[in-house]
């Protein structure tokens, strides 16, 4: 009598279904520097969230006589802690600005990296699968915008149009998707001689569907990590532009908007760079350990 395991092949199968999600999810937990750099953009973008909530005063609200009070760490006879972090030149609470200028630096990054992703992943997929002519005009174009110094044309624009925080993303946002087209280009000319490609033309499919279907969700990996590092680009270039007085205008809350006020004080007030200069620095840090995680869990087949 033969005993049939006919009911176990469903699980069996169940299990080897699972397994690559499983063993992402094992990844996703013992990487370090993805499971940091998670845990503290979730922070600050649970904290630019709640600003008006948890922030200790209007961060427009202007008191000149508390102008410039150091932060609580100072043994000075100023010190308070209804100003933990201090205040500017004007009297406003630094902590107040600091938060409510994360929101500012997030929605820049996000906003400038999703029109920046759209261009260069349509110009990058078009140039890597139709390939003849179409590759060749978007590489001209890809190598043309690569001539261009991003700060410097940034600045001409900003000049010509006039600053505003719109301005500004769609500068920045029109000016940083090269990237993305290179690597989508190259990984799209990859895609397309797999044999699930051939197999999608030779049963008739449309250009769309191929491309939709087979293509994008197979290059997914290379799009969430470039898009990680094209933010924490445009949270950058929006500081330095900020800093050189064509960002962000006053008096909105912006971290390179408060470096640059405070420059002039640095030999005297020094924390009044530091300050915003070190939350730049952590929330540039931890999206890039997000992209570099991203991309060890999602093809840690080419990591050596």
């Amino acid at each position: 009598m033969t005993i049939s395991n006919d009911d176990n092949l469903p699980t069996m199968e169940h299990e080897n279904v699972l397994s690559p999600f499983r063993l992402m999810l094992t990844q996703v937990r013992t990487h370090r520097g993805l499971f940091f750099g998670g845990i503290t953009i979730l922070i600050i973008i649970v904290i630019a969230l709640l600003a008006p909530w948890i922030a200790p005063h209007d961060p427009y609200e202007q008191v000149l006589s508390q102008k410039l009070i150091p932060p609580v760490w100072f043994d000075s006879p100023s010190v308070t802690w209804d100003h933990i972090l201090g205040t500017d030149h004007l009297g406003r609470d630094y902590l107040s600005r600091l938060i409510y200028g994360a929101r500012i630096s997030l929605m820049i990054g996000f906003s400038a990296m999703l029109i920046s992703g759209v261009i260069g992943t349509v110009l990058g997929v078009c140039a890597g699968y139709f390939g003849g002519r179409v590759d060749m005009v978007i590489s001209f174009i890809i190598t043309t915008r690569l001539s261009m110094p991003v700060v410097l044309v940034a600045l001409a624009v900003v000049t010509i149009i006039g600053s505003s925080l719109s301005v500004v993303i769609w500068v920045i946002g029109l000016l940083i998707w090269d990237r993305f087209a290179v690597v989508m280009r190259s990984a799209t000319q990859q895609v397309r001689a797999l044999d699930f490609v051939t197999s999608a033309q030779s049963l008739g499919s449309s250009t769309p569907r191929i491309l939709f279907a087979e293509i994008l969700p197979n290059i997914s990996n290379h799009i969430i990590v470039i898009a990680t590092l094209e933010m924490a680009h445009a949270i950058l270039l929006e500081a330095a532009l900020s800093f050189l007085g064509l960002g962000v205008q006053p008096p909105t809350p912006s971290w390179g908007l408060m470096i640059s006020d405070a420059k002039g004080l640095m030999f005297f007030d020094s924390w009044l760079i530091a300050v915003p200069g070190i939350a730049l620095f952590i929330l540039v840090l931890a999206i890039n350990l997000v992209g570099d995680g991203l991309r060890d869990v999602t093809a840690p087949e080419d990591r050596n």
